[in-house]
């Protein structure tokens, strides 16, 4: 195994490339995965997502790591992970929405737990929008954990619309949150790169996954909100690379990571950054 990835970026990022906006072919990206799992970088990766709806991949991901985002019923995701399974996938983890904005998680969360207990070796991850009930649902997942069953949060920090972004205040608030519940946690969309930009096509400020990973160290050494915030609202990388540097021989603290449609931009942004040496001693 390559040691050239530190454990501080270990699995940070999983191959989203199949699902939308990158929607590889699926046989494209079975292969392109299998290839970056013989990659001196493959430390970095976590699993292949997979939409549950779509789990015929030609050819077959056999003995690859694969994660099943739910694309529909929460009841049909059992089904999704048996066939994943008997065509040699070695499938690691769902992740299912449980509520639209503004509706009420719980019932969600009910039949995901249900699936946690009957599934006790995945790592279940349920999808809590960042609206009314969230703090709530973060209550019930921390109930749910210390009962022994295996569910953590996942939260969507971008999208097709400006507010799907939350502010750095509003997101240093849930990761303060999920520390405060002993909760780790993952992030879906608007992590395109290491630092907190703005896209000039469609005028969105999109949050920097390198702010992320200071932020959550700073979260876990007793920072308050406001300065959480700061770390997520830096837009210049000084501020932050030397404090990632500092942690990199340590594991990642409270953010399990997030996904990426070409899991080499991330890795090409760490490489230019000096955080990963880019595969030469």
């Amino acid at each position: 195994m390559s040691t050239l990835v530190p454990p501080l970026f270990a699995g940070l990022v999983d191959d989203a490339s199949v699902l939308p906006p990158g929607a590889v072919a699926a046989g494209e990206a079975v292969a392109a995965h299998r290839r970056h799992r013989s990659a001196w970088y493959a430390p970095l990766l976590g699993p292949l997502l997979v939409p549950s709806s779509f789990v015929h991949l030609d050819p077959p991901p056999r003995g690859l790591p694969v994660g099943v985002i739910n694309d529909g019923a929460i009841a049909a995701l059992p089904a999704a992970v048996a066939k994943l399974r008997a065509a040699g996938a070695a499938v690691t983890q769902v992740e299912a929405l449980v509520a639209r904005r503004g509706e009420d998680p719980q019932p969600g969360l009910g039949a995901l737990r249900g699936l946690a207990a009957d599934e006790q070796d995945l790592q279940v991850y349920a999808e809590i929008p960042l609206s009314w009930g969230l703090l709530a649902a973060l209550d019930t997942l921390a109930e749910v954990r210390a009962g022994g069953t295996s569910i953590r949060p996942k939260f969507r920090v971008g999208g097709l619309a400006a507010e799907l972004f939350p502010t750095p205040v509003e997101l240093a608030a849930v990761i303060c949150a999920c520390r405060d519940r002993d909760l780790t946690f993952k992030f879906a969309a608007g992590l395109r790169h290491a630092l907190r930009h703005t896209d000039p096509e469609t005028g969105f400020t999109h949050h920097g996954f390198l702010n992320v990973l200071v932020a959550t160290g700073v979260a876990v050494d007793g920072g308050e909100v406001a300065d959480v915030a700061e770390v997520l609202a830096a837009t210049h990388p000084v501020p932050l690379v030397e404090p990632a540097r500092a942690r990199r021989d340590d594991e990642r603290p409270l953010w399990v990571g997030f996904g990426a449609v070409n899991v080499l931009e991330p890795l090409t942004e760490l490489v230019r950054l000096g955080l990963i040496n880019g595969g030469f001693e």
